[in-house]
């Protein structure tokens, strides 16, 4: 005698929430892309990485809504429930962890060393082909007391080397931690101060930012400061300041002789 077995339901939402999130992650490549590849503006490739965030979101309810259908009614599609919500989650976990720096940080793209007298880009042709417009809004009283509260290891470094040397430990620095350099002005005939001006890119949309080194002579050694100011948005979310402590640390351990 055959047993005739029915099979229960495929929940809806478990195969949609997985349709979602994996449609999500297509379109959070795209805007990767654009971005990385500068096929369009940055305002645009964000936008494209906003759209696929929303159907993320909407990827997440639906694998929690197909979790509930399934323990109440036994359905099946357990499996594309969980893989929509591991997607899902994963793809937020990175704009959930901005959210918390956003939190945790203050409001700045625009961060120096120097804080009384910030180092100033150079305005030259090479620097206009780069894509540095003008220079950025001086720091208000509240951004500099937002920076020295959140960053007081940010200062000056001085090294005990004349200002040609500085410069070209400076440069060597720039270079090897994989800077872009855009522009120089090194040292003048009487010892003046220096400049290296060079671009960095965040590492995941490669969105610029613009870096200014000065090199400054004093009495009895030489006075580093550094500047980095990000291009896209109104907070970098610690970027600046992490771009600095990375130059200033491979300083201090890059070897005299250079």
């Amino acid at each position: 005698m055959r047993r005739l077995t029915i099979e229960e339901p495929v929940s809806r939402a478990a195969v949609w929430s997985q349709r979602l999130a994996v449609f999500a992650l297509v379109v959070a490549g795209v805007s990767l892309l654009l971005a990385r590849s500068r096929g369009a503006d940055p305002a645009a490739a964000l936008t494209v990485f906003a759209a696929a965030l929303i159907v993320a979101g909407f990827a997440l309810i639906l694998a929690g809504a197909a979790a509930s259908i399934i323990w109440r009614f036994g359905f099946r599609g357990a499996g594309q429930a969980l893989l929509g919500f591991v997607l899902a989650a994963g793809l937020l976990a990175y704009p959930a962890y901005l959210a918390a720096l956003a939190f945790a940080l203050p409001r700045l793209n625009d961060v120096s060393t120097d804080l009384a007298s910030p180092p100033t880009f150079l305005r030259t042709a090479r620097t206009r082909a780069a894509g540095v417009a003008s220079e950025p809004r001086p720091l208000d009283e509240k951004s500099r007391a937002a920076q020295e509260k959140a960053y007081p290891d940010l200062q000056t470094v001085k090294v005990e080397m004349d200002v040609l040397a500085a410069y070209r430990l400076a440069l060597s620095v720039a270079t090897d931690i994989g800077w872009r350099i855009v522009d120089l002005q090194p040292p003048g005939p009487a010892a003046g101060s220096a400049a290296i001006e060079a671009l960095d890119r965040s590492s995941f949309f490669g969105f610029p930012s613009d870096i200014v080194i000065r090199v400054k002579p004093g009495a009895t050694s030489t006075a580093i400061d550094m500047r980095s100011a990000s291009r896209v948005g109104g907070h970098d979310f610690g970027a600046d300041a992490a771009r600095i402590r990375k130059f200033v640390a491979a300083l201090k351990e890059a070897p005299l002789e250079r």
